[in-house]
């Protein structure tokens, strides 16, 4: 049985899960939840995850939200197949995963999403994107990816020589980034501008991509 995945393609949490279930070659149906007309707030989507968020994964009687539980739940039980994402069976570099991943999660995405909030979502929302906002992240998104270029220059993928979820969980928050007027922040950093070249050039990634359009109508 395939598994379901509950969510929007173009959403950045819901694209995270996808990439990992590709890289995983695992078989799995899509299921439009249109956010537009907040279905994601109403009680059959509700009753998956009470936050309302998407994506939502069911596999079986199990069922996950929240994007990166999702992937470590793929990477782990599929670990036989595709690149191993969680270095399982080396502890060490499994431990260096969930750092890095960790760091996505607090402080590059904390930076990373209003950007990308005030250059997609509000115009969208028929708002002007806020400076002040954008101004004070690109502060913060400065510092870290000078960690980023440090790593970088030293270490192939965040981890390590290996590609893992720690990569894996910026590509698409980084695929919105790089089509706002700020791209120039990774391009400008050697280190940085390779990995990303790199990670975004996945074939996973690639069967993905096509239906990353902010503001796409759903069928």
């Amino acid at each position: 049985m395939a598994l379901k995945l509950y969510g929007l393609a173009m959403s950045t949490n819901t694209t995270r899960a996808m990439i990992c279930l590709h890289e995983k070659e695992v078989d799995f149906e899509l299921i439009p939840v249109n956010v537009f007309t907040a279905e994601h707030k109403q009680p059959p989507f509700l009753s998956k995850n009470p936050f309302g968020l998407v994506p939502v994964l069911e596999d079986g009687d199990l069922t996950l939200f929240e994007s990166r539980a999702i992937t470590a739940y793929v990477a782990e039980k599929f670990k036989e197949a595709g690149p191993d994402l969680i270095r399982h069976k080396e502890p060490k570099e499994a431990a260096l995963v969930k750092v890095w991943t960790e760091v996505e999660s607090h402080h590059y995405e904390s930076a990373v999403s209003p950007i990308i909030y005030e250059y997609f979502v509000a115009p969208f929302e028929g708002k002007e994107p806020n400076k002040s906002v954008i101004d004070t992240n690109v502060e913060k998104l400065k510092n870290v990816l000078d960690v980023y270029e440090a790593k970088l220059s030293s270490t192939k993928y965040l981890a390590g020589d290996f590609y893992s979820l720690a990569d894996l969980s910026h590509i698409s928050e980084t695929h919105y980034f790089m089509q706002t007027p700020l791209a120039s922040m990774i391009n400008e950093r050697p280190s940085v501008k390779a990995w990303w070249e790199d990670i975004s050039s996945r074939p996973a990634f690639n069967k993905v991509v096509g239906a990353m359009t902010f503001g796409q109508s759903q069928k």
